[in-house]
């Protein structure tokens, strides 16, 4: 399944939709009235608050329901498909070619930062520029999506904790990001971090470790590379971070971008007022957004 937030006018709050086909969404509130035997939470923290366990009713209520309104796609604004971020956990030098052309070493152990709602935008939302950097930069990131809380868990059971899969755009202010040994200034600006289109729950990606990813600045490939090449994979990240904090349903993970950012290029390729940006990753689908200056 793919479960997005969307909302129809401005000024409404954002509620959970699953893709029925790639140009609608049902409501999955009205849904679970109709077909369900309980009602699944409108309002996506709160859909997330239980992700797994409402997944699996929301996946058994579509193998039932039959007649149901959907709306096009075309017609609604998507928003950061969990409707708010908890804890963002990034994962910095995880690509063994971005490293390199980062001019660092493999790390012994995986690099995080964090970052915070402020920095979160929807998959439609405009990436903002402000005037405190020169340097803005794109980082295409397969993301997770935590399903039930995780403390402690072992490699081996490590995709039992998880509920699915989306987007980020790590947008980086390099500027910011290397002038102290802590890149969390660089990382966590105002309006900068899309995330999206939709989660896509676990079942739909068999291998996680081997699927395309990509992004592109005005239609041209930037970064090109397969998750097969992480450092550090999916199952280790759960076990090295739910070690040291408490993973809980709706915190989402970003594991880290290959090579081909803007930094390392010769000419500089960062980021200029009106670009756009689009990410790629096989098996969830794209997600597009313009660069604007403030």
């Amino acid at each position: 399944m793919k479960l997005v937030a969307y909302r129809k006018e401005e000024n409404e709050n954002y509620r959970t939709g699953v893709l029925t086909d790639s140009e609608s969404i049902a409501d999955v509130e009205e849904l679970s009235k109709q077909f369900g035997e309980k009602t699944l939470p409108a309002n996506p923290v709160d859909f997330y608050t239980h992700a797994l366990e409402y997944i699996e009713e929301l996946q058994k209520i579509l193998q039932e329901a039959r007649g149901y309104e959907s709306l096009s796609l075309h017609d609604v604004h998507l928003g950061m498909p969990l409707g708010k971020a908890k804890k963002v956990i990034c994962v910095g030098k995880n690509y063994q070619e971005h490293v390199h052309e980062m001019k660092s070493d493999i790390p012994d152990f995986p690099v995080l930062f964090a970052k915070f709602d402020n920095a979160i935008i929807g998959p439609e939302d405009e990436i903002y520029y402000p005037s405190i950097t020169e340097k803005l930069d794109y980082e295409v990131e397969l993301t997770v999506v935590i399903g039930k809380t995780a403390s402690k868990v072992k490699k081996e059971d490590a995709f039992d904790y998880i509920a699915g899969y989306t987007l980020a755009n790590d947008t980086s202010a390099r500027d910011l990001q290397k002038r102290t040994p802590q890149w969390l200034q660089g990382k966590s600006l105002d309006h900068t971090t899309p995330v999206g289109p939709w989660v896509v729950t676990k079942e739909e990606m068999d291998n996680p470790h081997a699927v395309n990813i990509r992004s592109y600045v005005n239609g041209e490939v930037r970064q090109s590379s397969n998750t097969e090449h992480l450092i550090f994979d999916i199952p280790f990240l759960v076990n090295f971070i739910s070690e040291i904090m408490t993973l809980e349903p709706g915190d989402i993970i970003l594991t880290g971008t290959p090579h081909g950012v803007g930094l390392a290029m010769e000419p500089s390729g960062l980021l200029q007022a009106g670009d756009r940006v689009k990410l790629e990753v096989e098996g969830i689908g794209t997600m597009e957004n313009q660069v604007k200056k403030v």
